[in-house]
């Protein structure tokens, strides 16, 4: 295994194909790794339990058909199932896109971070013990230094700004592939004709959003509200 300060000082030494907003990056990164470790060598128990104890009473869903279809890619938000499509086939998934379903499991579906965590035991081929707990428990909010709860990301914006042009969401869903750029972020709302003529039925060849983003938004934060309070 590299030592952190070896990656650190080659990480500085780049200097072809660049830019210094990417050396910080990784560098960034690389602590992010290190205060993972620290946060798993002295509290153990965040493997299996929240770090920030009102979280126990946290209202979890039961874990049902939604999980199902969180893991294989099939909650009609396309870039969450390109993003778990790509990690079942590929055993790789990018940091943002981990962040995104990460949040869509815990915030959207409301089904406990300890469910995904586990499903990004099994299939990922990069996987960190340490910074995978991490990882979820900072997008639960429930972690060290934690991302605040009430930040729930947005699939559909999300998409927007980080595949603006579809590339990778048609790379991995083909039965979106003839869909235009237009309508291929929520191609639920997009209208019949065009559906025909790219060869979509919704809920058949691709499904129905398996909740309302801004209804699941609203009962993540009520829940919240709920555990706070408690």
């Amino acid at each position: 295994m590299l030592a952190y300060v070896r990656l650190w000082h080659g990480a500085l030494a780049a200097t072809e194909d660049v830019s210094d907003q990417q050396v910080e990056a990784f560098i960034r990164q690389l602590a992010w790794r290190d205060f993972d470790n620290y946060q798993l060598l002295y509290f153990p128990e965040m493997l299996t339990k929240p770090v920030r104890p009102e979280f126990e009473k946290f209202p979890w869903q039961p874990a049902d058909a939604q999980l199902e279809a969180w893991r294989t890619g099939r909650t009609g938000y396309p870039l969450v199932d390109a993003g778990m499509r790509e990690l079942w086939e590929t055993g790789y998934m990018h940091n943002r896109l981990r962040m995104v379903v990460a949040s869509f499991l815990i915030k959207h579906l409301l089904i406990d971070w300890r469910e995904g965590m586990a499903w990004f035991e099994e299939t990922l081929l990069d996987l960190d013990q340490a910074n995978n707990a991490m990882g979820w428990q900072w997008v639960a909010g429930s972690g060290f230094d934690a991302s605040p709860y009430f930040r729930v990301f947005n699939p559909i914006l999300q998409a927007k700004k980080f595949d603006e042009d579809a590339r990778y969401i048609k790379k991995w869903l083909p039965e979106l592939a003839d869909i235009p750029v237009h309508y291929v972020f929520q191609p639920a709302d997009a209208p019949v004709d065009v559906l025909e003529a790219a060869g979509v039925t919704i809920g058949t060849s691709y499904p129905a959003p398996i909740v309302d983003h801004q209804a699941a938004r609203a009962r993540a934060l009520a829940a919240y509200d709920t555990c706070k309070n408690s």
